[in-house]
């Protein structure tokens, strides 16, 4: 009997290179991303293939793929009925709206009222569509009626006194010719201020998130696959977090050292060759090393700290497997 591969949707554009890279730290590199939309991993059990962030949550959803990367704005954006596995916390981005630097408005309310008829231009339809109609102001003037959404195939909406535009890239473009103002995702804001555009309002925060599709994750076989996926990739994410700490210590000073040092579990504690010295061993979380560093100056001896590669949370993946899949 065949096993079955699991299809891994990863995304082309912004998201790529930080994808390729995670995916490699966590023991999964892609051989031919360069040149082609359908690398090849080294898991006979996978089967990946890149594909735009925006198609990834509904092809996930669909059953066409059985998990994927992409960005938690295009999961909101398509409503994609999907898993969230984890939050991968690199590409992140805020949802804005942005006008003209020569204007001042200092909310979406202000520019509603500004504008007796107001062009809006994105890439997001539905988040700008539901951020707009939720408005106080917008509902104050013109009800439950819905903004007129303009594509390239069709139109839709009854208030034609605002308006908004389907974008195909490069919406900092837009405004002030084609686009009173814009939605549009801003990681730094430079491209932005190059446009001569500021932000008024934040919508939302993204980041890349390792989706699943439902039916995908309750099949047995695939499950452990995916749980694979998400603790290399757990690893990954965590090991950014921590450092690994080995010292050598006398033993008068161990227990004083021991209630200083912070560690995930319990600290690993080796009697050395030497009498009366003592090895730990244990993994702190980076921000606490410079609290504790005149600590292990005082009372430590022979000190190495680097930074971990993949630290797996094997307990944790276990637990959310059972809430996932009950």
């Amino acid at each position: 009997m065949a096993v079955s591969r699991v299809k891994f949707a990863i995304p082309k554009g912004s998201l790529e290179a930080a994808t390729l890279d995670i995916l490699s730290r966590a023991m999964l590199k892609l051989h031919g991303a360069d040149r082609t939309y359908r690398p090849v991993v080294d898991d006979p059990l996978l089967e990946v293939k890149i594909l735009r962030p925006q198609e990834i949550p509904v092809l996930v959803e669909s059953g066409a793929y059985d998990i994927g990367i992409t960005g938690l704005d295009w999961v909101r954006e398509t409503g994609a009925d999907v898993l969230e596995l984890m939050d991968l916390e690199y590409g992140r981005v805020q949802l804005v709206v942005a006008e003209p630097n020569t204007k001042n408005h200092q909310s979406l309310a202000e520019i509603i009222m500004d504008h007796p008829s107001l062009k809006i231009s994105t890439e997001y339809l539905n988040t700008t569509l539901k951020h707009v109609m939720a408005n106080p102001v917008y509902r104050r003037l013109y009800g439950s009626l819905q903004p007129m959404v303009v594509t390239p195939w069709w139109t839709r909406g009854e208030n034609e006194k605002v308006k908004i535009f389907l974008s195909f890239g490069a919406t900092e473009a837009k405004p002030p010719e084609d686009a009173d103002i814009i939605v549009d995702a801003s990681q730094t804001g430079i491209t932005l201020e190059k446009n001569n555009l500021r932000v008024v309002e934040v919508i939302g925060e993204s980041t890349a998130r390792l989706i699943a599709n439902r039916e995908s994750y309750k099949d047995a076989e695939k499950r452990e696959k995916i749980l694979d996926i998400v603790t290399l990739l757990r690893g990954v994410v965590e090991s950014g977090k921590k450092l690994h700490v080995f010292a050598n210590v006398r033993e008068e000073n161990l227990s004083q050292l021991l209630t200083l040092l912070p560690s995930l579990k319990s600290p690993t504690i080796s009697p050395l060759s030497v009498k009366g010295w003592y090895a730990i061993n244990t993994v702190i979380p980076k921000g606490e090393l410079l609290k504790i560093l005149p600590t292990l100056r005082r009372l430590a001896q022979g000190l190495v700290i680097h930074e971990p590669q993949l630290i797996l949370p094997l307990e944790d993946i276990v637990k959310e497997s059972e809430k996932n899949n009950p």
